[in-house]
């Protein structure tokens, strides 16, 4: 049946809302699906009509439910926090209002709402889980290798020893490469094992002191053609802390923007922002803190490629040719040492990094 004008009017005014609204007919059909409703399901108005919840979701049993106690105006309004699967997509971690409408045509309107907090924890938890196989893999790895890395050195040395007088000087050469790319590898093992060890220096840190230092040291290798900003909370309080791995994670960061920044550099309109505030009431690693330290690092360059973004804080992962791919898995390490996570969003223009640890 065709929508009456002042129905189409109601309808066109649910556009406004930052909320998806869908509304159904009795047979869960919809009816209409405001443009947040769009975005969120990735389809058109159009193409969503007369599709069911069923064809909307994988697992619709609940939805369905609440919509059939709805039609039969069991209740005025439900509200549910549903997981809601798509083929091909992410699922939907939502808060569901369903509405019954005193409208024989559209007797019911769901309300969707994105549970943030629910995707936040969600993607902290699998961002810790693939952090600690990633440790565990890299450690067995760096072990595997250290040893023949040992073994491939030593042989070298001796062999040099061995070298016939007359032609030492000729041959010397190739087992200085041996040893000095031995000695390369070892140094990346190093680095690979540096994130297993826990902080050494435990003592009271001063965030801003930290930045500071990581400043002072981006400022000696990039002088000039990169502004770098301060927008600094003094009231945030010392923690307890290893300072040194704290230098280093956000050096680490800072260094690798710093080096995304080459183009701009050039140019000179570069620009690193160090930022920090308080947040208050904050879950990391499923645990409830009622202070935390809340730093940005953030820069004006290209931006991280989408095809790795989700991968970034991999070991071995690199935007840069050349890089080793280490620098930010060493830095969410230390980081999580500190009971904290690293975060990142990043697009053309702008690529933020959030350092998140509790606060006493």
């Amino acid at each position: 049946m065709p929508i009456k004008p002042t129905e189409r009017n109601a309808l066109a005014s649910l556009d406004l809302l930052a909320s998806s609204v869908l509304v159904l007919d009795q047979h869960a059909r919809l009816v209409f699906a405001n443009a947040a409703a769009e975005n969120m399901l990735e389809s058109s108005c159009r193409l969503l009509k007369q599709q069911t919840l069923s064809d909307l979701f994988l697992n619709p049993e609940q939805l369905l439910a609440i919509f059939q106690q709805a039609l039969e105006h069991q209740f005025d309004d439900s509200r549910q926090d549903l997981i809601l699967e798509r083929v091909g997509r992410e699922p939907l971690w939502v808060d569901t209002i369903v509405t019954a409408l005193d409208n024989p045509e559209m007797p019911v309107l769901i309300e969707l709402r994105e549970n943030v907090q629910q995707l936040k924890l969600e993607r902290e938890e699998r961002l810790i889980d693939q952090s600690q196989v990633n440790k565990e893999l890299v450690r067995n790895l760096a072990h595997e290798i250290k040893n023949p890395l040992g073994g491939i050195r030593g042989a070298a040395q001796l062999l040099e020893l061995e070298l016939p007088e007359r032609h030492v000087k000729e041959l010397r050469e190739y087992t200085q490469v041996i040893i000095k790319e031995a000695d390369r590898l070892q140094t990346l093992v190093d680095r690979l094992l540096a994130p297993h060890r826990l902080a050494q220096i435990v003592g009271d840190v001063d965030i801003h002191e930290v930045c500071e230092r990581v400043r002072s040291l981006i400022v000696a290798e990039f002088p000039s053609g990169l502004s770098i900003k301060r927008d600094y909370d003094l009231s945030i309080p010392e923690f307890r802390g290893d300072k040194e791995q704290l230098i280093q994670a956000i050096l680490n960061i800072a260094h690798n923007a710093a080096q995304a920044l080459s183009e701009r550099i050039k140019a000179g309109d570069a620009e690193l922002v160090f930022q920090t505030r308080v947040v208050r009431q904050v879950t990391l690693a499923k645990v409830r803190y009622r202070l935390a330290l809340d730093l940005h690092i953030i820069d004006n360059g290209p931006g991280i490629p989408v095809e790795i973004q989700e991968r970034i804080f991999y070991p071995l992962v690199s935007g840069r040719d050349g890089g080793s791919g280490l620098g930010l898995t060493l830095a969410q390490t230390f980081v999580q040492q500190h009971m904290g996570v690293i975060e990142c969003e990043s697009r053309p223009g702008c690529t933020d990094f959030r350092i998140l640890i509790p606060l006493p």
